[in-house]
């Protein structure tokens, strides 16, 4: 029996063997459409000579759907959603769960919408990613007892599974970090109505609040066109104040890209007389001069543990809601100055 028969299969295995890409192999095992039928049974008939066994769905587990925030993704939060499927995709494959993604306005999540799109795909269970749902699609879900997981996503009423990045953590960890560094006149540029952007907004008015002499002050952002320029358009005006902040911490680091342009732009150096912390350590981070300090969160990681919430949630529906929370590491940088 060759080495690959003795351990598990896993998709980049039979990618390789089947001369095709992981992804491909990813959607072929978990059934999704969009593979040409003579790609689709090469694949599996690979899979099946070298001893992998797919899982079936008979049982408790049926199939899920992920329904994705199309507002977020459009707004250029892309790539850090790509991370959280690509998560979902891999726990979906290892579970044996047939897996679907839609994309949806969140103002359309409304019950008879999203029972359509479960419908459609044979779900049984469902991922919101970047969706906190309204109470009437919470109603449902009780009243249905649809498995379902916020992904990206904290439920305040403890009742609906969840998995997120430690928001309140991170972000006192971030505003920290700047506290450290002698400043004391810190900006906080946000602007949300979810859940998990007001924890960040807890966490920096947590740190804030620890240091005597400390003045923290909220810049609301509107979101509407590019964040990057707005970031870049509000920042300029508190500096054109010359009211003594000398750091920002910002929600995400497409708008800590803006805070830096418009701190370069007013004459200050980085980090020696404006530091800057970003939030979530997206690809942007490394493509500015100084490369951007901010908080890595592990998408990848966030979308498998959803997978196993669902997974223990088809088994036991009566069981009491969990939420998950994975620590959020710091990224060095270059717009704080070293310890």
């Amino acid at each position: 029996m060759n080495e690959m028969k003795t351990k598990r299969l896993r998709q980049a295995d039979i990618a390789a063997m089947a001369g095709v890409s992981v992804s491909t192999v990813s959607r072929v095992l978990a059934n999704e459409p969009g593979i040409s039928e003579s790609v689709r049974q090469h694949i599996l008939k690979v899979a099946a000579e070298n001893g992998y066994s797919a899982r079936t769905t008979s049982g408790p587990l049926r199939g899920t759907l992920a329904l994705i925030a199309s507002d977020g993704v459009t707004g250029g939060l892309s790539v850090f959603y790509e991370g959280i499927v690509e998560g979902l995709r891999a726990g979906a494959l290892d579970a044996g769960l047939p897996f679907e993604v839609r994309l949806i306005r969140e103002n359309r999540a409304a019950p008879d919408v999203v029972h359509e799109y479960m419908q459609t795909a044979g779900a049984g269970g469902l991922f919101l990613v970047g969706i906190d749902p309204s109470a009437e699609l919470r109603a449902w879900f009780e009243d249905a007892a649809i498995p379902t997981v916020l992904v990206n996503g904290t439920d305040p009423r403890l009742k609906i599974d969840g998995v997120s990045p430690s928001n309140f953590f991170g972000a006192y960890e971030a505003t920290t970090r700047l506290l450290n560094a002698g400043h004391r006149r810190i900006l906080h540029l946000t602007g949300s109505h979810r859940n998990t952007i007001r924890e960040r907004v807890r966490g920096f008015k947590a740190a804030i609040s620890e240091v005597e002499g400390a003045e923290g002050r909220l810049v609301s952002m509107t979101f509407h066109g590019s964040a990057t320029r707005e970031a870049h358009e509000l920042t300029s005006a508190v500096l054109a104040e010359n009211a003594g902040f000398t750091a920002a911490f910002c929600m995400n680091d497409f708008i800590a890209v803006g805070v830096l342009e418009a701190a370069t732009e007013a004459g200050m150096r980085v980090p020696e007389d404006f530091a800057i912390v970003g939030f979530d350590d997206l690809p942007c981070a490394l493509m500015t001069n100084p490369p951007l300090s901010t908080m890595r969160v592990d998408r990848v990681a966030l979308g498998r543990e959803a997978v196993s919430l669902i997974v223990a949630r088809f088994k036991d529906r009566n069981a009491p809601a969990r939420q998950i929370c994975h620590a959020v590491v710091p990224i060095g940088g270059g717009t704080v100055p070293k310890p």
